[in-house]
């Protein structure tokens, strides 16, 4: 079966207007590409994503009203009516929501809409990876055995539950405990049914140390298949891929004919099914070159950027001529250079990956050459609960893998990203550790090296005590700018010699109340009449200062600091460090102070279920609720024995970041309060 053209005979389809369905980078992405082609763009967006830069890209833009993905952007019925509304003649899926949902594909066609993407019944066959592991078998790819959820035993151990009707991680769940599995199996349904709309999930052995290896396959309307190189995406966290590149490290180290046979199994698997325009065939690889199917992504893949990279191929501006009827190019595009993608999240690595939400104040990225920025971000977006939280796709690119590595790191470590904590110092270490460099990138790469490595700060002690420095500096410098009496003069100044003035800072983003005491920055300073005195820093000397900028020499050696303020954040950034401090407030108010005991949300979300009463007994680890957020369910554990004193919450209920779920009370300290009452 062959994609759909929407005239008679030979003649190729025209497409003169491109709806895609999906929002964030990839609609940016695909409308780049159309106004390369002189193709007209529509965009549609919910209620949080109404003046999202996708909105502005795009040259008309129709509302889904609501709120979260169900509501929006999986209603297919409506993004079908927007687009031929908005006189859109084709409909670009992107990646996620309804890219691989075959209904949706065949409802585009009957609408007498071009559909960029492979037929529905291509779709249908690897939708379900149950049936698509089944035909990549009749047609000789070597896949991996599945387990029925209900008939595992000790012996079917570690096993991973996925989602058969779609991935990037949702709905995947490792399991080392037959007790455990009940739960997340659970689990698994609830996030697949949220994420796809499906909640059928399945089982497979669970490969502990594997490579995760991926074609990229372009097949036109006229039999003709690319095999377009070959990517690893090992290594992940939460079965989420975190760095891609292209060529794979353990395919360039085992050499012989390990990429022709990757190559000739991803033909086959497309050939099998009729494909049409772009897809991705995974496979997982051990370290002697076996490796077995995975599934088949019938759609473009986040990480299609380091293929186009290093083949010089606009993947995109290839599905839009293959969905026109175009020949692919007889000789397929060969492999130059070295490409390696990170994708940069809104979350925090050292909080067990919690998704961060919030006002992104600036966004800079510096696209030197060999950098690649892919992006739905700008100054002042707001990264919601709704969505899945990645901010951008950065991308090096270099002769060599280590340049491409380096080129990218110091990029990463350079941006200037003031809004919610986000895996930065994460990306950088791991893209400067050894053992990436040394290109050892299975899937336990995080887990061998340690994400108390690999999530440690980019910036040390004396580069935090810099940055709070020049906080304090260009804080007296603005409030001098403020004043309106003698407003020349320096913040402080006296003429007779008197004491210190002092500021307190907290490493990290501020919370309602920044007071604990652990790891407070003091800085004292005083104005005087040719110099800064710093009495606690005497290697540190001013060179000058105003309300963004601050020249401090550190044992002779000069930095110019920005520094810029956003409530009581504070954000200092200087090439190659940044770091975030928050003000700690010389007074508190008594009513921002939690009742001891409380446990906090420590992320935005809704409340999906709860386990537990006020009255309850629980256990240290024990899961008292589950949330939602940004497409991930998210346990909540009793921090301590205790009682539960007090239940705040309920199912359904929305919560912002810091809101009180429960308060868990020692037995002592309940039976204090029942006998005083």
């Amino acid at each position: 079966m062959t994609t759909v053209l929407q005239t008679d005979g030979n003649e190729p389809t025209v497409i003169t207007s491109v709806l895609v369905a999906n929002r964030g980078e990839i609609a940016c992405r695909v409308f780049r590409t159309c106004k390369d082609m002189g193709i007209a763009t529509v965009a549609v967006y919910s209620d949080p994503d109404a003046d999202a830069p996708h909105v502005r890209a795009a040259d008309a833009a129709v509302p889904l009203p609501g709120s979260s993905s169900a509501q929006t952007y999986l209603r297919g019925d409506l993004v079908i009516a927007a687009a031929l509304s908005a006189g859109a003649d084709a409909i670009h899926p992107g990646y996620g929501f309804l890219s691989e949902n075959a209904e949706f594909a065949q409802a585009v066609i009957n609408a007498g809409l071009t559909w960029i993407g492979p037929p529905p019944a291509a779709i249908t066959a690897m939708g379900s990876k149950i049936n698509a592991k089944e035909l990549m078998s009749a047609a000789g790819v070597p896949v991996l055995g599945d387990i029925d959820p209900d008939s595992v035993t000790p012996d079917d151990l570690p096993l991973l539950i996925k989602a058969s009707a779609g991935g990037g991680g949702r709905g995947m769940r490792i399991v080392r405990d037959v007790s455990e599995l009940a739960d997340q199996v659970s689990g698994a349904k609830r996030e697949a049914e949220s994420a796809f709309g499906d909640p059928t999930i399945f089982c497979e052995p669970y490969v502990e140390r594997g490579h995760h290896i991926e074609v990229q396959v372009m097949a036109d309307q006229h039999g003709a298949i690319w095999a377009v190189g070959e990517r690893e995406c090992s290594i992940q966290r939460r079965h989420q891929k975190v760095v891609e590149e292209a060529p794979s490290p353990l395919v360039e180290s085992l050499g012989g004919n390990l990429r022709e046979r990757l190559f000739d199994a991803a033909r086959k698997a497309v050939a099998a099914i009729g494909y049409t325009g772009a897809g991705t065939v995974e496979f997982l690889a051990d370290g002697q070159g076996r490796f077995y199917f995975l599934e088949t992504n019938t759609r473009l893949q986040v990480e299609h950027p380091v293929t186009e990279e290093t083949t010089g191929l606009d993947l995109v501006e290839w599905q839009l001529r293959v969905a026109m009827g175009e020949h692919l190019d007889s000789e397929t595009p060969v492999t130059t250079g070295h490409s390696i993608e990170v994708r940069l999240y809104a979350e925090d690595p050292s909080a067990d990956w919690q998704p961060q939400s919030g006002t992104v104040h600036r966004f800079a990225i510096d696209t030197r050459p060999g950098i690649r920025v892919d992006s739905g971000i700008t100054d002042g977006s707001e990264i919601t609960t709704f969505y899945d939280p990645m901010l951008a796709k950065v991308i090096g690119t270099a002769p060599t893998r280590t340049r491409a590595a380096r080129l990218l790191a110091a990029a990463l470590a350079d941006a200037r990203l003031h809004g919610p904590v986000t895996n930065r110092d994460m990306l950088v270490n791991t893209l400067r550790s050894k053992e990436f460099l040394s290109g050892d990138t299975d899937t336990g790469f995080i887990d061998e090296v340690g994400l108390d490595v690999l999530g440690a700060s980019v910036a040390d002690a004396g580069d935090r005590r810099l940055a709070a420095i020049a906080a304090t500096l260009s804080d007296s410098a603005e409030q001098r700018l403020r004043a309106t009496v003698l407003g020349d003069l320096p913040s402080g100044w006296r003429n007779l010699a008197s004491g210190y003035s002092t500021r307190r800072f907290l490493p990290g983003i501020a919370q309602a109340s920044p007071t604990e005491d652990a790891g407070q920055l003091e800085v004292r300073y005083r104005h005087s009449r040719h110099r800064v005195e710093l009495p606690d820093d005497a290697t540190i000397s001013i060179t000058s200062t105003t309300s963004s900028e601050v020249t401090a020499e550190v044992d002779g050696v000069r930095r110019t600091l920005s520094v810029n303020r956003y409530g009581t954040s504070v954000f200092v950034d200087w090439p190659g460090k940044s770091v975030v401090l928050s003000d700690v407030p010389r007074f508190v108010d008594p009513s921002s102070v939690q009742r001891p005991g409380s446990l906090l949300a420590p992320m935005p979300g809704a409340v999906i279920r709860v386990a537990v009463a006020e009255g309850d007994r629980v256990a240290a680890g024990q899961p008292l609720l589950w949330l939602e957020a940004m497409k991930m369910e998210h346990t909540i554990a009793a921090p301590s024995d205790g009682v539960v004193a007090t239940l705040s919450v309920a199912p359904g209920q929305q919560l912002a970041v810091g809101e009180v779920l429960a308060v868990i009370v020692g037995e002592d300290t309940e039976e204090s309060a029942s006998s005083e009452n």
